[in-house]
């Protein structure tokens, strides 16, 4: 629960811009392959005023995709993915979508097609949700706690409607500038998951990438244990935005949030039994 006192420190310390309600922001999206036998380079919030990259696979700097390994094939073997989401928003409503990735080079060598399929292979023995699920579209609504996504889970599609998730923030008293903007860390835990956010009070928006929102200003970088998944903003753009821009997703086989949860955990056991026999 965000407390008064610390609400009332980050208003006295950053002024709030209350006309820049609306806009869009991009930002890099990286994921860890969760693999027993490999382990992701932490990640963290940015550093400085620097862009930083976390979310599938094609790019992003300094977001850790190649594991330090010496030289050769296995040096090129990624540890995680990433790609880019747009996030649009207004006072009230919010709709993400993934970035339309850019058109694959062919394999050129035996050496590239190999790289691509055991990356294929890993991704799919990855018992991570955050590995095997995407979020194509994403929207919100923090007047009425509503939520419509369109999620890609092992290669199906579903649309899940229903009321956002409540944060119990707690804000630390660290802060930088990001992107322009004075930041301001905030911190919760959610299902024994540990998430780090750093928000703008300078853009009084409830609004974040994916689900992640509830904090007094725009959401610029959320961490998930430490870094294992990382939305971190590049680009943020406040004009003024044209009218239909922010629509519900109604792509996808629909399934009650309940319902869904329930698959993605069959599936994902079914993935740590098979990878256990495995191991055996």
């Amino acid at each position: 629960m965000i407390k008064r006192s610390l609400v009332a420190l980050i208003l006295g310390l950053i002024p709030i811009a209350a006309s820049a309600q609306e806009g869009t922001v991009r930002y890099d999206h990286s994921v860890q392959f969760n693999l027993p036998q490999r382990g992701g380079p932490e990640g963290g919030p940015p550093r400085g005023g620097g862009n930083a990259g976390r979310a599938g696979g094609r790019r992003g700097g300094g977001d850790g995709r190649f594991e330090g390994r010496a030289g050769g094939f296995a040096a090129q073997i990624p540890t995680g993915t990433a790609n880019s989401v747009v996030l649009t928003f207004n006072a009230v409503e919010s709709v993400m979508r993934t970035e339309a990735p850019p058109e694959e080079r062919a394999a050129r060598t035996e050496a590239d097609a190999r790289v691509a399929g055991l990356t294929f292979r890993l991704r799919q023995a990855s018992a991570s949700r955050s590995t095997q699920e995407t979020i194509v579209a994403g929207y919100s609504n923090a007047a009425d706690g509503s939520f419509t996504e369109t999620r890609d889970f092992m290669g199906r599609t579903f649309l899940v409607s229903g009321t956002l998730p409540t944060y119990e923030w707690r804000l630390v008293a660290e802060q930088s500038q990001f992107l322009g903007h004075m930041v301001q860390k905030a911190t919760a835990m959610q299902d024994s998951t540990l998430i780090e956010a750093w928000f703008t009070p300078e853009i009084p928006v409830s609004a974040g990438p994916g689900t992640y929102q509830g904090l007094p200003g725009l959401i610029l970088v959320v961490s998930i244990n430490g870094g294992e998944e990382l939305y971190s903003a590049t680009s943020l753009d406040l004009t003024a935005l044209e009218a239909g821009v922010i629509a519900v997703p109604d792509k996808g086989d629909k399934l009650t949030p309940e319902a869904y949860e329930k698959l993605v955990e069959e599936k994902l056991e079914e993935i740590r039994t098979t990878r256990g026999r495995r191991g055996r």
